[in-house]
Formats: structure tokens, C-alpha cells, sequence
């Protein structure tokens, strides 16, 4: 059966278009905030939906989203809450929605009541920067029972090792982190990247989405046209914070670049 963030890049792909994802962090400034601008994204073109959980140490975050989950933490926003608030919205959207957070939270939860409640409650996929897929094992399982889709990494540094393991593992799409460093970090067009991602191509036919350091339209675009969907977190997180009265023509702007 194919889930829902599968069946949008089936479509998207019949389409030949390509996949605008933006991030937001859930609870900064405040979940009601939150919802409205997971509707604007929505409004403005977006595809799939990636809702940030904010956690003490996430250490694969750069400065941007680090404050940014400090926020959300000062606000009393937990995982729990972020899954209340995925029931809540799928009341009102079903655009696909993809967690990212990391392990510890999800492991206090319990793994396999986060599962259960992010199937149950909305959510289409988890990305777990801190969970390599070689220890994901019980994870995609369970995952698999709930429909919903575990999201590995791949980086300029894998090694065809992890590219194989990292593309049996995925479901829904493979995130590609652009850089090897951490989110917002500046972003390089030398070429290189197309090459990497004919590699990893030659292993799987699944999408992949590209993140990390995107920023402007002109990079959007120049990634889009070797990927098959792109990423944006630290720039929207920024603008929402400082300028969010300029976040609506900025989303336009990528989904403009993003064809």
C-alpha cells in the first residue's frame, strides 16, 4: 500500500514536477502559530510538510533552529504535545507531514507508543538523524505496521556501504544532506552533488529530497533540477522569527523556483 508521502511524489513525478518541502519548528513561536503557518505553507504550494520536534541537544542543527527549539522548549512543547498537535491539524489538512526529531525523546516515549501514536494521529514519516539504519531495525518494522515511512540520510561523506543500507531502509524518500556539517550552513553548487546523487540513483529508485543549507530561489531551483525534492528549514525559521511578514512572498518564491 502505498502511503501518502509516496503517493504525492507519484504524483508529482507524473506531473514532472518536483517536490517543495519546508520546515517548520513546531511550538516556535507557539502552536497556534504553528498551525497557521503550516496552512501557509500549504497555501503557497508546499508538497510535504516537515514539523521540527524540539529536543535539548540536537546536535545535527545549526544556530538558526537551535534558538528556534529553545523557543518551542521555553513554550512547554513536547513530544507528546507535538503529536496532539499533528491530531488537531489533520483535522484541517492532509498535506503529508514528516517528524524530524531525534532518538532520545522518542525513546522515553516508547518506541513503539510513538508509533502507534504517529500512525494513529496523522503523522507520514519520521526522520531520526540519530538513529543509523543499522539500529533501526525494530523501529522500521513497527514503522511498517503503522504506515509510516522511516526517512535515513545520506551525506556527501557515505560510503556505498551506507548508501545501500541507507536506501533498504528508507521509505517515502531519502533526505540527502547537501553539506557535511549542520543545517543552515552555506551551500556549495560546484557540481559535485549531481554527480553524488547519479550514485546513489544506481542503488534505488526511490525520491530524493535534498535539505540543508538551501536558502534562495536560485539554489532551490539548481537542486530541484537534480533531485526529485527540495528541502528548506533554516531560512524559513529565520524569517518567520524576524521577518514574518515577509515569509509569504519567500515560500512563493521557492515554489516558483521549485518546478
Amino acid at each position: 500500500m502505498l502511503t501518502r508521502i509516496s503517493k504525492k511524489f507519484k504524483r508529482l513525478k507524473q506531473q514532472g514536477k518536483k517536490a517543495f518541502i519546508p520546515y517548520t519548528m513546531v511550538g516556535d513561536p507557539s502552536l497556534e502559530r504553528t498551525r497557521d503557518v503550516v496552512l501557509l505553507f500549504e497555501e503557497c504550494g508546499a508538497d510535504i510538510v516537515e514539523l521540527g520536534v524540539p529536543f535539548s541537544d540536537p546536535l545535527a542543527d545549526g544556530p538558526t533552529i537551535q534558538r528556534a527549539s529553545e523557543r518551542a522548549l521555553k513554550n512547554g512543547v513536547t513530544l507528546r504535545k507535538v503529536l496532539s498537535f499533528v491530531k488537531d491539524l489533520r483535522q484541517t489538512t492532509e498535506i503529508p507531514l514528516v517528524l524530524m526529531t531525534y532518538f532520545n525523546p522518542v525513546f522515553k516515549y516508547g518506541i513503539e507508543d510513538f508509533i502507534k501514536g504517529a500512525g494513529g494521529f496523522g503523522v507520514d514519516g519520521v526522520i531520526i538523524p540519530d538513529l543509523p539504519p543499522d539500529e533501526a531495525g525494530a523501529f522500521i518494522r513497527l514503522s511498517r505496521k503503522s504506515a509510516l515511512d522511516t526517512i535515513f540520510l545520506l551525506a556527501p561523506t557515505s560510503t556505498e556501504d551506507r548508501i545501500v543500507k541507507v536506501t533498504k531502509a528508507s521509505s517515502g524518500f531519502i533526505y540527502y544532506v547537501s553539506i557535511t556539517g549542520i543545517t543552515g550552513a552555506n551551500l556549495l553548487l560546484d557540481g559535485s552533488m549531481d554527480l553524488l546523487i547519479s550514485n546513489i540513483k544506481k542503488y534505488t529508485d526511490k525520491p530524493i529530497a535534498v535539505g540543508f543549507g538551501v536558502s534562495t530561489p536560485e539554489e532551490a531551483s539548481a537542486i530541484a533540477r537534480i533531485s526529485d525534492g527540495v528541502i528548506v528549514g533554516s531560512a524559513i525559521v529565520k524569517r518567520l522569527y524576524e521577518t514574518p511578514g515577509e515569509l509569504r512572498s519567500y515560500l512563493i518564491s521557492l515554489r516558483e523556483a521549485i518546478k
